[in-house]
């Protein structure tokens, strides 16, 4: 059985996407508009600025087809033309945005993203800006047959449940689990310290619980220190915290937290390899907060 979203949306994202080039490798909407969250009431969200983000094998070719369809959706910058855009959108954590967009009697926004950064992103967390979004529910509209890609997306899951493990204590619940997952891509986030709602985690967690299991019940399940308690409908998990349990999962978490933590451990001058340090690093009692730092 299909999970709800806020209730206009199965059918007017596909009249969305209809509007755009077809060739997207993976289209998904997010945010507000689409998954309800706390304290926000169902008319709140269906006026809410629907979100999405377009994965392009293409970049190039992708934008000369949507400036030719959707011109008036870029700044200034359509003058410029597909390839400085391109350009542009290799900046920062690899996307680019068009923004107040009317749509269907809806305002839009969508980012744009080649299909290799977004892998890396996913398998690396070289921003964590896509991937954060892809570790909480999203809404996927379409999906082409790229293995690799769909090998990234599960990877980016498994990431998240490792880091989320070595940040929280040895027992925990379901909920504590979704709650450390979704603060993943918020830890780094000047938003959470200037002006944005700091309940915001609680508020995307506790009305989402069933997309959370729906994404992650396969990985969990998988896991051998985790339980699913199916009478009783919850999750129940026991990490292990020696240092060696700690050592085996801070080797398997993407490089560039990995690199982030040894450049926050080792101290400068100090020509140590990552291993050396991971493995100090799983010895200190105070391991979830560096990986929490990092």
């Amino acid at each position: 059985m299909a999970l709800p979203v806020l209730s206009s949306s199965a059918v007017n994202f596909r009249r969305v996407l209809a509007h755009f080039p077809q060739e997207l490798s993976l289209a998904f909407a997010y945010g507000s508009g689409v998954f309800r969250q706390a304290g926000a009431s169902a008319e709140h969200g269906e006026n809410n600025m629907l979100d999405f983000v377009f994965a392009v094998d293409d970049a190039v070719t992708w934008h000369m087809m949507n400036l030719l369809k959707n011109r008036s959706h870029y700044s200034f910058l359509k003058f410029l033309g597909p390839k400085q855009i391109t350009g542009i959108q290799k900046y920062g954590a690899g996307i680019y945005y068009n923004t107040l967009v009317p749509c269907n009697g809806r305002i839009i926004k969508y980012g744009v993203i080649s299909t290799d950064a977004l892998i890396d992103d996913l398998f690396h967390w070289k921003t964590l800006y896509v991937a954060g979004r892809l570790q909480k529910p999203v809404k996927i509209l379409t999906q082409n047959e790229n293995s690799k890609l769909q090998a990234a997306l599960v990877s980016n899951l498994k990431s998240a449940v490792t880091a989320a493990f070595l940040m929280l204590p040895e027992s925990f619940s379901e909920e504590d689990l979704y709650m450390q997952i979704a603060g993943l891509s918020y830890s780094g986030d000047f938003r959470m310290i200037i002006g944005e709602d700091r309940s915001k985690v609680q508020n995307i967690v506790k009305p989402n619980v069933a997309h959370f299991q729906k994404l992650y019940s396969n990985i969990l399940q998988d896991c051998p220190q985790v339980v699913y308690k199916h009478h009783l409908g919850r999750l129940e998990a026991s990490i292990d915290k020696s240092p060696e349990g700690q050592f085996t999962q801070l080797m398997t978490l993407p490089k560039t937290l990995q690199q982030k933590i040894t450049s926050l451990v080792n101290p400068p001058g100090k020509n140590r390899d990552v291993e050396e340090i991971l493995l100090q690093v799983a010895h200190d009692p105070d391991c979830g907060l560096v990986v929490h730092q990092g």
